[in-house]
């Protein structure tokens, strides 16, 4: 690569000046941007970037004659110490004496890094005696690290070479120690990322799979064999000369990513944000319409990771062996195919898996088998990886594989370990056709927190969690109904094809549900049984969507989804598959509130079930029911049956349709107790209620009422999930929300007390609070989501109405606003945002009482649009 027109060596002393350096690196950062946009080898690019830095360093140290004292020495360490700088990588210095620092040398040196910092350079340093490295070194594994990548930049040889002679193996971090402190590390780091790299943001150095797992076997290898690169791994027999270009490529790829992200950065940051993955992908020659060519890069970005994740661990397994001498562990066969080597799994052949194609589904039979057994030996893995490349044919297609593999399935331990490395090693894929085009399939939403593929393992988790005592506290359901599952395997199977579909033109679901069926079919599985799962598949969001989006104290609704779902076996499956789904998206999906909210649909749907379609609920009779039980909670409170009844008169029917006993013993207690009839009443509950707190109000109707008390949650940073709104005969509201702070979690006492006073001061003004303009999230401004209002329904004299629009803060008092402009009045609102979209649905009404027309329709959609757009 031709450097001469940006050579630091070659910079006269006159041009050493702050303005003329930052001009010089600036032209050489641009002509490194053109290399790499010409498609440059990237290992030159990041090497030459170390080079310029060396010489622009070297020139500089002489400017403040650092030059001229003999014992000091300039060491770079680190990446760069490595001679690998990316555009934004650190710049970590170290520079070291054998003696003390005089007064003259401090202030040179201090003179030296000031010039850096004001270069804009990232720069790391520190300043220490050979004597200080040598005591931090051996008392923190990341210097000792540091001090083994040393190079010398510029300074004194006789120094360095000291430096040099304190890391001697023998005495400092000897091999076995280093490399039981070097995987310490990598298994400390991989759990702060929860075991998984598959994160919708990952971050491509310290991620699981990332630089960082690569750079573990390079500082490894270094220590143990003075080797300083893969290639030499082969020489020593821990690398095939195939696996050696495999993790040459997923450096190269990786490292394309890096300097790809770091052009676009103003300071060093390694996490591929939402908002930067566009940029990439674009910087690396990817596209494609919308978001084809983001998820085309992080695709490949997982798969390439989920490479390096397989050979770390094959070669730290191996490297234990030969650093730590872990050959003669204990040895017990299972079969005469199989053996045990301590806790890992191996095979007696090196050739079984390649003769015997359903050996691979009986290796994770014995994992289920064996508790004991925690992973797979490094050389059956690396079996296990040339067999899985050599196949002509889908194991699927081998009768010997289905007859293997649907014993696994009907084993009580295979949503466990089994199914877990069946992922990691890439064998669901080699198994299923339909999983490998799910493998690192991203989607480009905030409500997918993971890829499709590792959110569908997560999903098998929580299933296999349902079995265990300290699941009961956060799924007491599942846990319950799980147990009584005659087929646990059929909710495995729906479980791995729930979203298999996804990536493909057309319904995911109904795409799912078509190969699931004829995986069942080609698996020997009964036509009921593949109805069910079918079925399972089609349905698996109908459950969410239901609970959440639509009203389930609607008589109608529930009769309709049970006519669905048709008989309590099928309910029971499906539960506990909506369970799993909606925890396995996003790690703060769940809460309280979708849990009370799916549960209350699972017993009212049972209900129904139990009357039979054919008799379904009547309203009439839910209101009655809720009366009488009410009635009996109050039947030893200070307040005769005559107050209750005089107050009760005063409410709508759909009061009492839409709240159940122990709310309406709550508002009218809380009623029939307010002193002042003209103020505003509002409770709160203290604890959890469905799910979150509670904010009940009763006050004389108001035209800005609903806005008021919307905008003044919003302005508490409240998120409102649930909103009933209820007018009485004698010209009361009495409105219900149930809100979560930020976090997901019910308020806090102090907080409770404070919304209260807050609420009633807001209420008592003539005039809607302003909204406070809050700060859009950073994710959020990466996505356009366009408004769309649909108009679902008209029944009883009620309009239904879904409005899908980007979630800003404040957007349910812009909505509410826009109603009551509008003349409109909202009865019922349910609020549900998946990642960045809003999906809100309304019960709303003219001011007449009479549903929405066709024209009033198209106007209040018109003037909807037009309006969040402009928020």
């Amino acid at each position: 690569m031709d450097t001469t027109q940006y050579v630091p060596a070659l910079l006269a002393d006159e041009e050493l000046t702050l303005s003329h350096c930052k001009t010089h690196m600036q032209e050489f950062q641009s002509w490194l941007e053109q290399r790499f946009f010409d498609g440059d080898d990237i290992i030159a690019l990041v090497s030459c970037r170390a080079e310029y830095m060396d010489q622009l360093l070297n020139r500089l140290w002489q400017k403040f004659t650092l030059s001229t004292h003999s014992e000091l020495a300039l060491v770079a360490v680190g990446g760069y110490g490595r001679g690998e700088l990316h555009p934004k990588s650190d710049i970590d210095l170290l520079i070291t004496t054998t003696t003390t620092l005089t007064t003259e040398q401090e202030q040179a040196i201090s003179l030296f890094i000031t010039m850096l910092w004001d270069l804009r350079l990232e720069v790391g340093h520190s300043v220490r005696t050979i004597e200080e490295c040598l005591e931090k070194g051996l008392g923190d594994i990341t210097i000792a690290t540091n001090l083994l990548e040393s190079r010398l930049i510029t300074g004194s040889e006789d120094t360095y070479a000291q430096l040099q002679d304190i890391i001697d193996p023998e005495t400092f971090w000897p091999s076995q120690d280093f490399f039981q402190a070097k995987h310490e590390e990598q298994l400390a780091r991989h759990h702060q990322f929860k075991g998984s790299s598959y994160n919708l943001e990952p971050d491509l150095k310290s991620s699981p799979g990332g630089l960082r797992d690569l750079q573990t076997i390079l500082w490894i290898t270094r220590r143990h064999f003075g080797s300083n690169s893969f290639l030499e791994l082969t020489n020593h027999g821990f690398l095939t000369k195939g696996e050696y270009r495999e993790l040459e490529d997923c450096q190269n790829f990786l490292w394309r990513v890096r300097f790809a992200l770091h052009l676009g950065l103003k300071r060093c940051d390694n996490r591929l944000l939402f908002d930067r993955q566009t940029t990439v992908a674009d910087a690396l020659g990817y596209n494609g319409d919308g978001n084809h060519a983001v998820e085309t890069m992080m695709k490949q970005f997982y798969q390439t990771i989920r490479r390096v994740t397989e050979l770390n661990e094959m070669l730290l397994q191996l490297f234990n062996q030969a650093i730590l001498g872990h050959v003669g562990m204990d040895v017990r066969n299972i079969t005469a195919d199989f053996r045990l080597r301590g806790s890992l799994i191996d095979t007696t052949s090196t050739d079984l898996f390649t003769r015997r194609p359903s050996a691979i589904i009986e290796l994770f039979c014995h994992i289920a088998d064996n508790k004991h057994i925690t992973g797979i030996y490094a050389g059956t893995i690396r079996e296990l990886r040339d067999a899985r490349r050599k196949l002509t044919m889908w194991l699927e297609d081998i009768p010997e594989c289905r007859e293997q593999f649907m014993l696994l399935l009907k084993h009580p331990n295979a949503s466990g370990l089994a199914l877990t490395l069946m992922h990691k090693h890439g064998v669901i894929a080699a198994y299923i056709p339909q999983w490998s085009r799910i493998l690192g399939q991203m989607q480009f939403d905030l409500f997918h927190n993971y890829t499709v593929d590792e959110h569908t393992h997560r999903l098998v988790k929580i299933i296999d969690s349902y079995k265990r005592d300290e699941t009961k506290e956060t799924h007491p359901l599942c846990c319950e109904i799980y147990p009584r599952l005659e087929k646990p395997e059929l909710l495995l199977i729906a479980a791995i094809f729930h979203d298999i579909g996804k990536g493909q033109k057309g319904n995911h679901s109904e795409i799912g549900a078509i190969d699931v069926r004829a995986f069942c079919k080609k698996h020997g599985i009964n036509k009921a049984d593949r109805k069910l799962v079918a079925r399972l598949v089609k349905y698996h969001l109908l459950m969410s969507v239901t609970a959440q989006r639509r009203d389930i104290h609607d008589p109608e609704i529930i009769t309709e989804f049970a006519r669905t779902i048709g008989d309590q076996e099928h309910l029971n499956y499906l539960y506990c598959l909506t369970v799993a789904d909606i925890c396995a998206t996003n790690d703060t999906l769940w809460n309280n509130w979708k849990g009370s909210l799916l549960r209350e649909l699972y017993f009212l749907t049972q209900q129904a079930l139990r009357r039979g379609l054919e008799n379904p609920l009547d309203a009439k009779f839910r209101i009655r029911h809720n009366k009488d039980t009410a009635l009996a909670f109050l039947e030893n409170s200070s307040f005769s049956l005559e107050q209750i009844q005089a107050l009760w008169a005063t409410f709508r029917s759909e009061y009492f349709l839409r709240n159940d006993p122990g709310q309406i013993c709550w508002h009218t207690t809380g009623i029939l107790n307010h002193q002042d009839p003209s103020k505003p009443l509002v409770l709160i509950s203290q604890n959890s209620t469905r799910g979150g707190n509670e904010v009940f109000i009763y006050a004389k109707e108001n035209k800005h009422l609903f806005s008021s008390a919307v905008s003044a949650l919003g302005n508490k940073c409240l998120n409102i999930h649930d909103a009933k709104i209820t007018s009485s005969r004698n010209g009361y509201v009495l409105d219900s929300f149930v809100i979560l702070d930020q976090t997901g979690d019910t308020l806090a006492a102090d907080r409770v007390y404070a919304l209260q006073e807050s609420l009633e001061t807001v209420l008592t003004e003539a005039k809607a609070p302003v909204l406070r303009k809050q700060r859009i999230p950073r994710q959020i401004k990466q996505f356009s989501v366009k408004t769309k209002v649909t108009f679902l329904a008209t029944k009883k004299k009620r309009t239904f109405v879904e409005i899908i629009t980007l979630d800003t803060p404040g957007l349910l008092a812009r909505i509410s606003a826009i109603l009551s402009s509008e003349n409109i009045v909202l009865h019922n609102a349910k609020i549900s945002t998946i990642g960045e979209r809003a999906e809100d649905f309304f019960i709303i009404s003219g001011n007449n009482n009479q549903p929405l027309s066709p024209e009033q329709q198209a106007e209040l959609r018109h003037n909807l649009i037009t309006e969040l757009a402009d928020s």
